[in-house]
């Protein structure tokens, strides 16, 4: 796990080795035990190491046998040991033992398709002296990050935003099109940024740049494939040992690896299969909260409240005799974080649960460097409410015509508090799955959105919000035959995991210098997932069905199958109390910078409404805040 960085003079001339310097600076974070540097003619990468294989030899950058190629790379790549044979078969000589030096090897023997071999969580760059060509590839679901920006003729590239902002050329300005997509869908998609000028690149693709410019592609088009003929049965064995297989690779590490344990049925499996790879005790990390703050549930988290886990969590470390280790966390914790929540984001998301991951990271980096989590099995196997949203649907669509046209949705608006169930009442009249989908996820409605931004902004975007339905459209596309869960849960993989949830996941473990794996999002696991028919993922308004039938190998059936507690903010509680003071500094002072975007009115409204219980704001207005801190971090 590392930060890089880079730059490439398309017209050939020699690069700004000071600027290369500050940008692998800025990220000394992601990569404290050591820096390395290559740097000729036009072209100058940078590397920061957080040393996890190979930790003596594993420097970057690193080369082939003549030092015609030279690389630098963030992730892992699992299955490094066997393609490391299959190469010396082939005749490559190897000087380390790390899987950085097996990228290099991998792509002199197959070129840009050696992406296509490699498990794992990646972003890298090659420079390949012979073809004077620059090459740059993204891990097929997009676990780790890789931004880039072209200036002039100057080509950047690094792991987080804000090493592209050391140079001085680089645009601090707000994309209009990104904030669209931002307050309808929660997150800006990929390959877009809040950012105008500078991209991530897509989960999944690859892009070759040379003099003559850059190309993109994509190199995972995996789409789901039903099968026919399939015995449940079978097919649990199956998965069963697709999940072994999975943490078994990813428990690959010269240095000890933890877990974030909650108590559900993600994290405790795979508490319970480390424990059969490892012959020391796992090391295991829960966050527990005072009354009225967060809970930490398997790559979630919820209102402590009402489902402060660990105890539970205590009770599955000890029952598989884990080094177990816990961290009480408070509401000033939580707002002391906001003042640097967003420079580690970089991106602001409506996902009140983000600065909560930072939490379980800080504990976790006292013992380990690497740490599993059960994130991932939500989306692809229909876990979460919104899933539910599709057999409503079909449902809804033979209710008479009467109830029909909306009328649920009226109903919701004018009665109904609880902010995502009225989402979920508003989108059953859509008929169109996409629409239906970004309907039950956007939080701001296009009436809302409509009242919400200023006139000038409102004149150059969509006021339905069409800029998110059009970036989400191609990846529809590739299901838009198949049936409707199948089509959202497609999406869901390949949007808000990497664009919201594992963005929040690598900033916020980076921040403290740990490197977090995704087991249940192995490849081959999601392919096997999408091969299934809908019925094994959401079976009558259970999700994740045969998931679960699978984990009782390993975990008692009170806990495969304990009610899932729902996600509730906490912050309602907090933006009306002890925040309450916080928030109107941000949203309300005369020189915030929502006051250039949106209607001042509508913003007190909206804050009025929540603090006297009248509605149900908060995360309307955790989005808010998130877009107010970025844009102090960031923008002049």
């Amino acid at each position: 796990m590392c930060g890089i960085c880079g730059i490439y003079d398309l017209r050939g001339n020699g690069i700004d080795r000071d600027l290369l310097g500050r940008m692998s600076e800025r990220i000394r974070h992601r990569g404290p035990d050591g820096e390395g540097h290559f740097i000729s003619g036009p072209v100058g990468l940078g590397n920061r190491r957080l040393s996890i294989i190979d930790v003596e030899g594993g420097g970057q950058p690193q080369s082939n046998e003549d030092g015609s190629l030279q690389g630098v790379f963030n992730g892992e790549i699992y299955n490094f040991v066997e393609l490391r044979e299959e190469l010396e078969g082939k005749g490559h000589r190897f000087k380390t033992r790390c899987d950085t030096e097996v990228i290099v090897h991998a792509y002199e023997e197959w070129g840009v398709d050696c992406v296509r071999r490699f498990n794992g969580m990646f972003a890298f760059a090659l420079w390949d002296c012979g073809q004077r060509r620059l090459f740059l590839a993204r891990d097929h679901l997009g676990i780790k990050p890789l931004y880039y920006v072209l200036l002039g003729n100057r080509f950047l590239f690094a792991s987080e935003i804000k090493a592209l902002l050391v140079d001085p050329e680089c645009p601090r300005e707000v994309d209009l099109r990104a904030l669209s997509e931002l307050f309808t869908l929660r997150y800006v998609a990929s390959p877009g940024t809040l950012f105008k000028g500078i991209q991530k690149l897509a989960p999944g693709h690859r892009v070759v740049v040379q003099s003559t410019g850059m190309q993109i592609t994509r190199y995972w088009n995996w789409t789901p494939r039903v099968r026919s003929e399939i015995k449940e049965a079978e097919l649990i064995e199956e998965y069963r040992s697709l999940v072994e297989s999975a943490v078994r690779l990813q428990m690959r590490s010269d240095v000890p690896v933890g877990l974030f344990l909650s108590s559900g049925v993600d994290s405790g499996a795979l508490l319970a299969i480390m424990g059969e790879f490892s012959s020391r005790p796992v090391h295991t990390f829960t966050i527990g909260f005072q009354p009225g703050t967060i809970g930490f549930q398997s790559g979630g988290f919820q209102s402590g409240e009402e489902s402060n886990e660990t105890e539970d969590a205590r009770a599955l470390a000890k029952q598989f005799g884990a080094d177990h280790s816990e961290l009480t966390i408070g509401p000033q914790d939580f707002q002391k974080y906001y003042e640097r929540y967003l420079w580690d984001l970089e991106e602001p998301v409506g996902n009140e649960a983000a600065a909560a991951f930072y939490f379980v990271s800080l504990l976790s980096r006292e013992k380990v460097k690497v740490a599993l989590t059960g994130q991932g099995a939500d989306e692809p196997w229909a876990g979460y409410g919104r899933h539910l949203g599709v057999k409503l649907a079909q449902l809804y669509s033979r209710l008479p015509k009467a109830l029909g046209k909306g009328f649920l949705r009226k109903v919701g608006e004018r009665w109904i508090k609880n902010e995502p169930l009225k989402r979920g009442l508003g989108s059953l009249h859509e008929r169109d799955a996409l629409a239906r989908w970004i309907s039950i996820y956007s939080i701001f409605t296009p009436e809302m959105r409509g009242r919400l931004f200023q006139p000038w902004v409102k004149e150059q975007i969509s006021p339905e919000g069409d800029e998110a339905r059009r970036s989400l459209e191609p990846l529809q596309a590739d299901v838009q035959d198949l049936d409707a869960l199948t089509q959202i849960l497609y999406l869901d993989t390949r949007t808000t995991l990497p664009d919201n949830l594992l963005m929040v996941c690598d900033k916020t473990s980076m921040a403290n210098s740990l490197e977090v794996r995704v087991p249940f999002l192995d490849t081959r696991l999601i392919e096997f997932a999408e091969s299934l028919p809908p019925g094994l993922k959401l079976r009558a308004f259970r999700g994740k069905y045969l998931h679960k039938k699978a984990m009782e190998k390993w975990l008692p059936r009170q806990v495969v199958y304990r009610k899932k507690i729902g996600f509730t903010t906490p912050l309602g509680k907090w933006l009306r109390t002890s925040m309450r003071p916080f928030v109107r500094e941000c949203l309300l002072s005369e020189d915030a910078a929502v006051n250039r975007y949106f209607d001042r009115k509508v913003l007190q409204g909206m804050c009025a409404k929540h603090e006297s219980g009248q509605a149900e704001h908060q995360r309307h207005i955790h989005l808010l805040l998130a877009f107010e801190l970025w844009h102090r971090q960031f923008i002049p």
